[in-house]
């Protein structure tokens, strides 16, 4: 008689909830800085540095102009993630945009990004954890990418308040690998919970 072993439970953080329907779409990288990253089939996040082999990695700040202001900051900004419903979103407006095209490392679904607060843990895969930092505030470049698409990703609202809608950026918390169909979970942080503002 042949007996099945029992499956293993997938490690479970106390306070991470999974998101229902909550997946990583694409990943992306790239080693230069050009504005959009090409698709990889899975990243490697580094605890502390952000993702393997991409030019936006590192304990310092590494995009550019932050760069020119104060070489030696915090780099809060060492994963990118967007929803792909910003992507139909545009899509409604005339706008075709791909995962990794507008320089995000981490592309989502299910998940309001920009309406968790600060210090909003995402569980990625088996073992991969971000830690939100805040918006990201879109640049000009955007304009040279698409013309007008600048318009659609920063917007107001009814009571005369900016939104960002470029996604989020984070720091990487616990390494591992990601990669597309991965399941979200989502730790919120205890105490206050802060808007996320732009970095």
């Amino acid at each position: 008689m042949v007996t099945t072993p029992p499956e293993q439970p997938t490690p479970h953080h106390p306070h991470a909830e999974p998101a229902q329907g909550a997946a990583v779409v694409s990943v992306s990288l790239d080693n230069a800085h050009h504005f959009s990253k090409p698709a990889a089939p899975r990243i490697r996040l580094l605890e502390g540095l952000g993702v393997e082999g991409d030019v936006h990695a590192g304990v310092t700040v590494q995009h550019r102009y932050h760069v020119k202001k104060d070489p030696t900051a915090p780099n809060l900004t060492q994963v990118h993630l967007i929803p792909a419903e910003l992507f139909d979103e545009l899509a409604r407006g005339g706008y075709t945009v791909r995962p990794g095209e507008l320089g995000e490392n981490v592309t989502t679904t299910g998940i309001d990004l920009t309406a968790l607060p600060r210090g909003t843990r995402l569980h990625l895969g088996a073992s991969a954890v971000v830690e939100l930092t805040g918006l990201r505030n879109p640049c000009s470049l955007i304009n040279g990418y698409q013309g007008g698409l600048m318009k659609k990703l920063i917007a107001t609202d009814a009571a005369g308040r900016i939104t960002r809608k470029a996604g989020v950026m984070s720091v990487v918390a616990s390494g591992g690998a990601v990669e597309p169909g991965d399941a979200i979970r989502i730790e919120l942080p205890e105490g206050d919970q802060v808007p996320l503002g732009v970095v």
